[in-house]
């Protein structure tokens, strides 16, 4: 691969992010670590690690349990990451910010608490056709346990929703609208301002699911007048086992606790508990505060850099990954939507999509293949699975065209 070039974007300097990132360093196989899987998980920046460290080293010790000084610091910078969040994603009242283990525990969060005390027998949740499984199942669920129905909007051949159906969809019976900002597997852009003016105009809550969405761009949950907005920590280049349920404070106030356990509770007796306020109410246990602390740090690490910034340089990735691909013989690419992140799922004709990942692997080329939990929407494009190249803040051009020349190498080795 070629020695590695500047970004045209001024100020965007990719050489020195990259420095930022130990492992990409490393070497597959003899060759250069080209990591094109980070819409799965991100790598980590030295202040995420240095800052994780930091902590186990020297201020380790549980948080909101202790009156020691090692328990006091700990609390501190835990409580000072959820503050942290809540800035990044537009909300003032930290109150909004429930730490979750990941994206999927959020949505499951609202649904066994939001969905348990307000959706009956005949409700409707809408969905779309774009949705990870972490988006299906928990509405499933409800609709085996309480009958719950479950709709499904369309998407088009370009992977993108359609609109005019999506509305249809949207009657009385309709309670909430659940959908990604960003297909993980298409990275399709979806018009979720749209979304929530038109489902509030007509009473209905909506979840966002913008797990492929914050590392990407800007998100402000209160221009957006989201009611729920969930992101995990992992693709935000932090750590795993830590995400983010933000609803609103009203909302919040209205769920009753989803686990319980230590931290969640006021006073507990036998006869009675009575519940913590929110957001510790839905944070039952000891939670992952090394983890929050570690997101927190990515949070400062990616303002560093400028939402806007990295949003400039993966738009110039994409474009030039959608070129090059294109020009592949018998490559296909599933998913051409006109507002599209960092995220290109393709095929190659004739070829199973795990014999090109194990052959790319061998060059050092680390992509997804599979149904990238999108079972459904490999079913609509009638492919069994997927080749996925999702980018972070650290690619270049050079490593597009080092996966065009593997690509080719594979084209090569089945005739």
């Amino acid at each position: 691969m070629s020695a590695l070039p500047k970004t045209k974007q001024t100020g965007f300097d990719i050489e020195r992010i990259r420095a930022d990132f130990p492992i990409l360093s490393e070497k597959v196989y003899g060759k250069p670590l080209v990591f094109l899987d980070s819409g799965a998980s991100a790598q980590k920046p030295r202040a995420v690690i240095d800052a994780m460290t930091q902590m186990y080293e020297h201020t380790y010790a549980n948080v909101h349990r202790g009156i020691y000084a090692l328990s006091q610091q700990a609390t501190d910078a835990y409580e000072k990451a959820r503050e942290k969040i809540a800035h990044f994603i537009g909300t003032r009242d930290v109150r909004e910010v429930v730490f979750t283990r990941n994206a999927t525990e959020a949505i499951n969060l609202v649904a066994h608490s939001w969905g348990w005390k307000n959706l009956k027998a005949g409700d409707e949740v809408l969905i779309t056709h774009l949705e990870h499984h972490a988006n299906i199942v928990p509405w499933q669920i409800l609709g085996e346990r309480y009958g719950v129905v479950l709709k499904v909007a369309p998407i088009n051949d370009r992977g993108e929703l359609i609109w005019d159906e999506f509305v249809k969809l949207i009657g009385p019976k309709t309670k909430l609208i659940a959908l990604a900002h960003v297909s993980n597997t298409l990275g399709t852009i979806l018009p979720v301002a749209d979304v929530i003016r038109i489902a509030h105009d007509k009473g209905v809550k909506v979840l966002i699911d913008g797990s492929q969405a914050v590392q990407h761009m800007p998100v402000d949950v209160k221009a957006l007048d989201a009611d729920f907005y969930v992101f995990t920590g992992h693709k935000l280049y932090g750590p795993t086992g830590i995400g983010v349920l933000y609803a609103k404070a009203e909302i919040l106030e209205g769920m009753p606790p989803w686990q319980g356990g230590g931290d969640m509770i006021l006073s507990v007796s036998f006869e009675k508990t009575e519940y913590n306020d929110i957001p510790h109410r839905f944070e039952a246990g000891t939670p992952a505060f090394v983890e929050a602390v570690g997101l927190g740090a990515a949070i400062d690490y990616v303002q560093s850099i400028g939402l806007e910034a990295i949003a400039t340089h993966e738009a110039d990735l994409t474009a030039y990954a959608m070129e090059k691909l294109s020009a592949i013989n018998s490559l296909r690419i599933i998913g051409t939507a006109e507002h599209k992140a960092g995220v290109i799922s393709f095929v190659l004709e004739g070829i199973h999509p795990h014999d090109i990942g194990t052959i790319l692997d061998r060059e050092g080329i680390a992509v997804r293949v599979g149904q990238h939990c999108a079972h459904p929407l490999m079913e609509r494009f009638g492919v069994p699975a997927t080749v996925r190249a999702s980018f972070g803040m650290y690619n270049t051009r050079a490593e597009i065209d080092a996966l065009c020349a593997g690509l080719r190498r594979v084209r090569e080795i089945f005739g």
